[in-house]
């Protein structure tokens, strides 16, 4: 029974409730939800726990990281800022949750770990995080002992319409999700989340829930 579960990294947005959805297709989901205490949103956390009433997963755990100021991550001292990967900062980002998910994972003997990011189908990104995950599975593999564990990013290689596309085939509560980067009643529609959200709906010709009869 245990190999049923799968630990599903989720902040309440599209890409988080398309990744739960397909998770929940062949296994049990832990949702979990992590939070910075700096950029903390209740608006996303707010998502989240719709999401968790609708999915209804065996179990939801949510996680806040410590605050740390840092420099740009990746560069010494006299190193030029164009040689770094524009991913790098995402991927050091993405680490600790990783790594706290694979604990859990380990705990519960899950089968997957569900990791929402996107980069999409081209480019030098891609290539970078896709090393990224090949790196964290032969560290489950082997030092780490769990060898059966998998992590799986289904949206990696995806346009942000495919991930509607696919939502809307999975059935994903898209009224349940959160993109907007401000933390009002309403989405702005105004600010870069919202703009890409908008982008994404409408060049996969779906409505978006959120958007009412507005479209």
């Amino acid at each position: 029974m245990a190999r049923d579960f799968a630990i599903v990294l989720n902040n309440g947005g599209v890409n988080s409730a398309v990744t739960t959805a397909l998770a929940a297709q062949k296994h049990r989901p832990v949702m979990m939800y992590v939070e910075n205490q700096q950029t903390a949103s209740s608006r996303q956390r707010a998502a989240f726990d719709q999401q968790v009433t609708f999915f209804k997963p065996y179990r939801e755990q949510t996680i806040t990281l410590p605050t740390i100021a840092a420099p740009n991550p990746g560069l010494a001292a006299n190193a030029d800022p164009r040689a770094v990967a524009p991913m790098a900062p995402k991927l050091v980002a993405l680490m600790p949750l990783i790594a706290m998910a694979a604990q859990y994972a380990a705990q519960l003997q899950a089968a997957a770990i569900y990791v929402g990011m996107r980069v999409g189908p081209d480019g030098d990104d891609l290539a970078q995080v896709t090393e990224f995950f090949q790196i964290w599975m032969e560290l489950f593999q082997l030092p780490c002992r769990l060898a059966e564990l998998e992590l799986t990013t289904p949206l990696l290689e995806l346009e942000p319409w495919q991930v509607v596309d696919l939502g809307y085939q999975a059935n994903v509560p898209f009224e349940r999700t959160w993109s907007c980067e401000h933390e009002g009643a309403d989405p702005c529609w105004s600010c870069r989340g919202c703009r890409a959200r908008d982008a994404a709906f409408v060049q996969a010709a779906k409505a978006d829930p959120l958007k009412g009869t507005k479209r």
